[in-house]
């Protein structure tokens, strides 16, 4: 095998791969600003070219995922993919097994052809609602569920940016690419081995999550149980007197009751209230909390509790206030910061009355709690106010929170996503421009406004995505991607295909445990293609393999999808390791074995 020379170019590109890598895993900033930081950074010292730096801001791939995310807003704001709930629960009847196989193969069909988080997220409400009405711990359901939404995104080339992004990779290579359908019968497999690995195996990988024996911390949210009802109390008229003031986070921590209104003397009515609001004289206040503890609190303080809500009777109606459970999104702006230092209180003025974690719950400090994503929230509030932090998209309502949605505009919703779909399949057009026209149509056709559009595109995501392209130009044209091939090769020997193409899903799996599927994708595929062409294998089921196995990254809580449902379901990291640790595996196999029935490798 003929040796290629180390030049000082290819060790500033695996330098600055190494950063990359490196960046990805401290998170010591973002990752769309580590990509950012590679567009900057790659022609300053002259590895690309700034037209080759900026090229990812305009290729298909980029696109591609802005028309995607739009399309999928689209069918949001329609309700028409909620409108599959119904026939899909009457399926399944009443039986555990046939609602994971009925919901796990739709949520994956919506994932083939839209963000896989935004199919888990479309889903959550009503896998909670269904899970309580048959009495099944979401803990069971939920993660195969999310585990089907990830898988959902390989059955299409649309299903998730990594197979977005593959023609783009092959291009310099002069490839042939892959169409829409392609990948199907390996996504299918893929599908049908999760849902059935759930399906006999769930009960020896998957939580008990028996809400009848309720252990520790380790519970259904359920506010008429672990916080209580309401009560309205009255302060007399001398409390404040010789003493010093109580404030909301004292009653909190000390009783573990909730203030959510307060009225004092002068009548002003305040529905949300900061932890360290005080409780002054001649005030009426409602508190969320157990009888007892309530009770506890009124006699320890001289409170009289009143038989009934009076004062606030009107604003604690449930047709204008109540509580909901809200799950911190996985791109939310919350994360890493404290409820304190958000304003929580004042920007969105709303109440937290408790924080669930994986299988912890904080009834008290809930202020100075820094905020993870999949966090559970338990809010009290006005539903108006609801409605607009539901716009903010810092959290996913696991409790159905009404919005204004347009369920005439269903149809053209689907309507033009056959249109773009028709121009891939039948037209062979680009698929850029078929996606790009389905979004374009949505948006004339009034489905959704442009600034609609614009809000609901991840620029992070697309920032990413376009960031990381210069950093495989780079990687292939030093030829550094030629160098490791060859030094990986020398270092394994001469396998046969199937031995090399499981080699590298597995070396796809690994990084995309550690860093984004999409950095994950960029940097493997010149390395594979490099590899599988001088080992004398077909370098496109080489690449196809890194686009397929950059999602198997099941066995850590990062995947957004894993992150969304782990506050929920109360799982632990462990929990993931022990069902993703075999879910894993199983991927990998039916992988290989798919590209074997299939593709002859």
């Amino acid at each position: 095998m003929e040796a290629i020379a180390l030049t000082a170019e290819m060790i500033m590109v695996m330098i600055m791969i190494g950063i990359a890598v490196f960046l990805f895993i401290v998170e010591w900033i973002r990752v769309d600003m580590v990509a950012i930081l590679m567009t900057v950074s790659l022609p300053l010292l002259h590895l690309v070219t700034p037209k080759e730096a900026f090229s990812g801001f305009s290729s298909n791939a980029v696109i591609s995922i802005i028309a995607v995310i739009i399309i999928g807003a689209g069918l949001d704001k329609t309700g028409l993919i909620n409108q599959l709930v119904t026939p899909v629960v009457k399926i399944s009847g009443n039986s555990a097994s046939r609602l994971i196989i009925a919901m796990g193969a739709t949520v994956a069909g919506i994932s083939s052809f839209m963000q896989n988080i935004g199919a888990a997220a479309l889903f959550l409400p009503a896998i909670k609602r269904v899970g309580k009405a048959m009495n099944i711990s979401l803990s069971r359901m939920l993660m195969p569920i999310g585990f089907c939404a990830i898988l959902g995104g390989t059955i299409t080339l649309v299903g998730c940016s990594p197979l977005i992004l593959l023609n783009d990779l092959l291009v310099p290579f002069k490839l042939k690419p892959f169409h829409l359908f392609d990948v199907t019968p390996i996504g299918l497999a893929l599908v049908a081995s999760g849902i059935t690995f759930f399906i006999f195996f769930g009960r020896f990988v998957l939580p008990k999550g028996d809400e009848s024996k309720e252990t520790g911390n380790e519970r259904e949210v359920d506010s008429s149980e672990t916080l209580g009802v309401p009560f309205e109390m009255k302060t007399p008229p001398d409390f404040t007197d010789f003493r010093d003031p109580i404030t909301v986070k004292n009653i909190r921590d000390d009783y573990q009751v909730n203030v959510v209104a307060l009225a004092g003397r002068d009548c002003i009515k305040q529905l949300s209230l900061g932890p360290d609001t005080e409780i002054r004289s001649d005030s009426d206040l409602v508190v969320y909390g157990p009888a007892e503890n309530v009770k506890k609190l009124a006699e320890k303080q001289g409170i009289l509790i009143k038989d009934q809500l009076k004062v606030f009777k009107n604003e604690m109606s449930t047709s204008i206030a109540g509580t909901v459970e809200a799950v911190v999104a996985p791109r939310s702006e919350l994360i890493g910061k404290t409820l304190r230092q958000v304003h929580f209180w004042e920007q969105f003025q709303v109440n937290p009355l408790a924080i669930y974690r994986s299988d912890k719950v904080f009834y008290t400090g809930l202020s100075d709690i820094a905020l993870r994503s999949g966090d559970s929230i338990l809010l009290h509030g006005t539903w108006e106010r609801f409605n607009i932090l539901q716009e903010r998209h810092n959290f996913i309502f696991t409790t159905p929170v009404s919005e204004a949605l347009k369920p005439e505009k269903a149809y053209i919703a689907g309507f033009w996503l056959a249109v773009a779909l028709t121009m891939i399949i039948v037209f062979k057009i680009q698929l850029s421009v078929c996606l790009l026209t389905g979004a374009f149509g949505m948006i004339v056709c009034k489905v959704l406004t442009i600034d609609e559009a614009y809000q609901s595109v991840d620029w992070r995501t697309v920032f990413l995505l376009a960031g990381l392209i210069p950093l495989g130009i780079a990687t292939e044209n030093t030829g550094t991607a030629a160098w490791v091939a060859r030094a990986v090769l020398n270092l394994i020997g001469t396998v046969s295909p199937v031995f090399l193409l499981t080699v590298i899903a597995v070396l796809a799996t690994c990084f995309t445990l550690v860093i984004s599927n999409v950095g994950a994708t960029v940097l493997l595929v010149p390395l594979v293609v490099n590899m599988a062409i001088a080992a004398g294998t077909d370098p496109r089921m080489a690449a196809l393999v890194v686009g397929i196995a950059t999602s198997n990254s099941f066995m850590l809580p990062t995947h957004q999808v894993n992150a969304l449902y782990m506050g929920p379901g109360r799982y632990r990291s462990v929990d993931f390791m022990k069902a993703g640790g075999m879910m894993s595996l199983l991927f990998i196999i039916v992988l290989i074995l798919m590209l074997y029935l299939f593709y002859g490798v």
